[in-house]
């Protein structure tokens, strides 16, 4: 007789087949705990389910007979959606900013909005930037890309562009994407530098213990 066995936290669908909805004249069957009882006919797999008040839930229909395993389909389909729900609280949670440009902005206060989109990108955030055209400015497109590239220039080390300056209407917009993933955010351990001074010490060192131990 062949056994099947159920890979350990293997996920069953919850929109399978289940007691009287099983039309097939035998089962392969599967106790509450897991142990395997074999093929037997589909009365009598609903009878035993019956008898511990629980379900007839069919996990394998393309397997011949059907496989089925007795258990309480509720109670699993509530498990499930526990899972599910987890999961999504788990999923790294994308925050897209967004910063506005003039083509005439002031140094000061393009250093000010650099900085913040700077902050932005270290904490894992993406950043829409968008520069404003106004007036004959629309003529001028080129200056709003030349503008949005310096941006992307200066932030390259922590900033990739995800999408490239587009032109929509009297705005240009570019995407900029943090080079470190939110997720993956974690303090690195550096081993510290040493300085010339104690590194010559040190190899000094090592050359005296090397001459002890050859002697």
């Amino acid at each position: 007789m062949n056994s099947i066995h159920l890979r350990e936290g293997a996920v069953i669908s919850a929109d399978l087949r289940i007691n009287d909805r099983i039309r097939v004249p035998q089962v392969r069957l599967i106790g509450y705990s897991g142990e395997q009882i074999g093929i037997v006919d589909i009365d009598t797999a609903m009878q035993m389910a019956d008898e511990v008040g629980l379900d007839l839930v069919e996990i394998s229909p393309d397997a011949n007979p059907p496989v089925c395993k007795v258990m309480d389909f509720g109670k699993y389909k509530y498990e499930l959606a526990q899972k599910v729900r987890e999961a999504r609280q788990n999923q790294t949670h994308i925050v897209v900013k967004e910063m506005r440009l003039g083509l005439k902005i002031e140094p000061h206060d393009y250093e000010t909005k650099r900085n913040h989109i700077e902050k932005f990108l270290k904490g894992g955030d993406k950043v829409k930037v968008t520069v404003q055209f106004r007036g004959r400015e629309q003529t001028r497109p080129e200056m709003g890309y030349r503008l949005l590239m310096k941006l992307a220039e200066e932030l390259v080390e922590v900033a990739v562009v995800e999408f490239a300056p587009k032109k929509e209407g009297r705005s240009m917009t570019m995407v900029l994407g943090p080079t470190v993933k939110k997720a993956s955010q974690k303090t690195s351990t550096k081993k510290p530098k040493v300085a010339p001074q104690q590194a010559s010490v040190a190899e000094e060192s090592s050359a005296e213990k090397e001459t002890e131990v050859a002697q």
